[in-house]
């Protein structure tokens, strides 16, 4: 008899296999997420941990909770490792913008959750920083990608009408949040 463990990520990605090839494609998804069809999934890279996310977070109108807690993980505040839940609109709107610029790239996720020391630290660096930035309390990431401009970002995040979209041109990212609807940068 043989003795096989299963870490947790093999588990869920085993379940993210198995989900896909059962899940039917939705034709009347409403809102931002039209096209999003019954599987939602987020691609990202974080440089600064050296870790990749390629998720399947929501199957049929139901959000899987170990994925989520990956996505959570994932987002944390390299600098002090702290964690706290992502809103899961913006994980929505982060997913629908992808899924509209039709391309398999991860995401490179600059910035996500941020803690008020964090958040107070960028501050005193940049006028750019809120303070009381979305960060703080999960409902914002500040991503790029190599295969998409920052243009092409933006838009396909606008195009969500769904939240907060900022364009960073000379630093190269867009920033996409859960809040009112509005945009702004250059």
């Amino acid at each position: 008899m043989t003795n096989t463990t299963f870490s947790r990520r093999a588990l869920l990605r085993a379940f993210a296999v198995t989900t896909v090839a059962a899940a039917p494609v939705m034709a009347n998804a409403t809102g931002f997420l039209r096209g999003a069809g019954d599987v939602r999934r987020l691609r990202m890279y974080n440089g600064r941990a050296g870790e990749s996310l390629n998720m399947i977070y929501w199957v049929e109108g139901e959000y899987i909770a170990p994925a989520l807690e990956e996505v959570n993980y994932f987002m944390r505040d390299w600098r002090t490792d702290g964690v706290t839940n992502i809103n899961l609109r913006t994980v929505d709107i982060m997913s629908a913008a992808h899924n509209l610029m039709e391309t398999t790239e991860p995401y490179t996720l600059l910035s996500g959750y941020r803690s008020p020391e964090t958040n107070a630290m960028l501050r005193s660096r940049s006028s750019g920083v809120a303070r009381n930035s979305r960060h703080m309390v999960g409902e914002a990431a500040d991503l790029q990608m190599q295969s998409r401009s920052v243009s092409q970002m933006f838009n396909a995040a606008r195009a969500c009408n769904a939240g907060g979209v900022g364009r960073y041109s000379r630093s190269n990212f867009v920033h996409m949040d859960c809040g009112p609807v509005r945009s702004w940068g250059g």
